[in-house]
């Protein structure tokens, strides 16, 4: 899937909108080939779902 940044918190997390959905959260630790501190708000960005203890998350997020 693929979506925009919306949030970014300086705890590590932030939340993704995707196009016709609730939007995602994710954390730093789902990044790949980034570093949490190089996104910005806007930036384009691929990722699946997956579920976690607190309902759906993205995963391996990557900047487009």
């Amino acid at each position: 899937m693929e979506g925009i940044i919306k949030t970014l918190t300086e705890r590590g997390f932030g939340f993704i909108e995707r196009e016709g959905e609730d939007d995602i959260f994710f954390h730093s630790n789902d990044l790949v080939d980034t570093q949490f501190d190089d996104l910005k708000v806007g930036d384009k960005v691929s990722f699946e779902v997956a579920q976690s203890n607190k309902g759906p998350k993205a995963s391996n997020v990557t900047r487009i």
